[in-house]
């Protein structure tokens, strides 16, 4: 293998690794979003990136979140 195709192979699994990292930590979560909204809401301005996040926030830490 050529070092030009082994340099290619490596910007490739690099950037697969980043897409896999954003997807775990929820980066792409407003990517998502807009994606969504286009499609499916496409009358109805999307969030901002900040509203949206704040919006995650706090239905993720309103109400009872334990198991017992």
């Amino acid at each position: 293998m050529s070092a030009p195709a082994n340099a290619a192979g490596l910007r490739q699994g690099l950037h697969g690794m980043w897409r896999l990292w954003r997807v775990l930590s929820g980066d792409e979560a407003y990517e998502r979003y807009c994606a969504h909204q286009r499609a499916h809401h496409a009358l109805e301005p999307p969030l901002s990136r900040r509203a949206f996040f704040a919006d995650a926030t706090r239905r993720r830490w309103s109400g009872v979140s334990r198991c017992c």
